[in-house]
């Protein structure tokens, strides 16, 4: 569910950009051409994984709830499992658990990850020449996974990736393209559906659900 050849460049990676105290969070999910690649920003420290010593799988948004309710207003889980997970609170999941949610990622052929791995104690703006620092990686760690398209969520996210400024309004239910290695995938800009980005959730789901029904 991960690429595993990329994990101890994140982590030196780490040591460099993120907390020294926390781990790096890397990509899971499905890894062999799935649907849906979705890029988040940064990991915080409120991902339960990044603690040291969790010896589980260190994947984005484990113990945390929001992205999870989102995933299941667009159907990618179903009430009982979502229940499940709303039932938890952080100490409550489990390396089984964690492992059971990336499970269900993988068989709705979705791939989660973040433009840059360097785990944060908190969610302070990083800058962008630190989410370039990891934009080389990030390129590799796409050529393997080979996604069907991409969804890059946030303005930063987006601007960075593709090399251009990005206004989230502008791009609504549209695309750019990028090459890599030859290859042509397609990105599309979202807004970021987490912490201040709560208020946009609705366009989020909306285009998300737009993009599923057109573009795959």
């Amino acid at each position: 569910m991960q690429v595993k050849e990329l994990i101890k460049k994140f982590d030196a990676l780490q040591i460099v950009h993120g907390d020294k105290n926390l781990d790096a969070i890397c990509g899971a999910g499905e890894i062999h051409n799935p649907k849906i690649f979705f890029v988040f920003m940064n990991p915080t420290g409120k991902n339960i994984s990044s603690n040291k010593k969790w010896k589980g799988l260190k994947a984005p948004w484990i113990g945390t709830k929001n992205v999870w309710k989102m995933f299941f207003q667009l159907g990618f889980f179903d009430d009982n499992f979502f229940s499940e997970i709303k039932s938890k609170n952080l100490n409550d999941w489990d390396y089984e658990f964690a492992n059971k949610v990336y499970v269900k990622v993988k068989n709705n052929s979705i791939y989660i990850t973040n433009l840059s791995k360097a785990t944060q104690a908190d969610a302070k703006h990083l800058k962008n020449e630190v989410f370039k620092k990891y934009l080389n990686l990030f390129l590799e760690e796409v050529t393997i996974v080979n996604p069907q398209i991409i969804i890059a969520f946030g303005g930063q996210v987006s601007s960075v990736l593709l090399n251009k400024n990005i206004k989230i309004a502008n791009y609504r239910k549209k695309c750019e393209k990028i090459e890599i290695n030859g290859n042509i995938f397609k990105v599309f800009p979202v807004y970021y559906p987490v912490g201040q980005g709560m208020r946009n959730i609705t366009k989020t789901k909306e285009d998300i659900r737009w993009i599923l029904k057109n573009k795959i």
